[in-house]
């Protein structure tokens, strides 16, 4: 693969990697807020207003920004049976068609997901709830992922176009360093 091709893909991966290393960190203040919704409400009959609506909110944003990274790693859902009874061959095949269906698939949703995060910053959109929390900013997660995700699929189509084989050992590693 040439360096600056090279260079690139190892950038997006170690932003994504970032973002998901972020991402996990808040299942730290979901788990809690949860187990505190369900204690006030079934332990003291006192629900929150907010720990359900808080913990839904930043779930969104967990699962968004951790999906690019994701694709990196191929921990997303996959036709294993097929993917290992076929050959060498068939399998990169796959990988240089699927891979821009996956960037296309990113760059669609990402042309209506940029007037919605929009209109919803300028409208200054909240939950109407009790509770009430602005969420306009969750909103901005998604086309924030979906700039990801299309960056992470076209690193990954330039990985098999270029038979960067060893990419997931070598990546997987280096952000480790961080």
């Amino acid at each position: 693969m040439p360096q600056v091709i090279s260079a690139f893909a190892t950038a997006v991966t170690n932003v994504n990697w970032l973002f998901y290393k972020l991402a996990s960190l808040l299942m730290l203040v979901i788990v809690p807020v949860m187990l505190y919704a369900v204690v006030a409400r079934y332990g003291f009959g006192a629900p929150s207003s907010w720990g359900l609506e808080l913990a839904t909110l930043l779930f969104g944003p967990f699962f968004l920004l951790g999906g690019p990274y994701l694709l990196h790693i191929k921990g997303h859902v996959n036709l294993d049976l097929v993917r290992h009874s076929a050959p060498q061959w068939l399998n990169r095949a796959f990988d240089i068609v699927n891979f821009p269906i996956i960037g296309a698939f990113a760059l669609i949703l990402l042309y209506y997901a940029w007037p919605f995060a929009v209109q919803s910053w300028e409208l200054g959109e909240t939950s109407f709830t009790t509770w009430n929390p602005p969420i306009w900013p969750v909103k901005f997660v998604i086309p924030l992922s979906l700039v990801l995700l299309f960056l992470q699929a076209l690193v990954e189509w330039l990985r098999v176009l270029f038979g960067d084989t060893d990419a997931l050992e070598n990546d997987a590693n280096a952000p480790e360093a961080l």
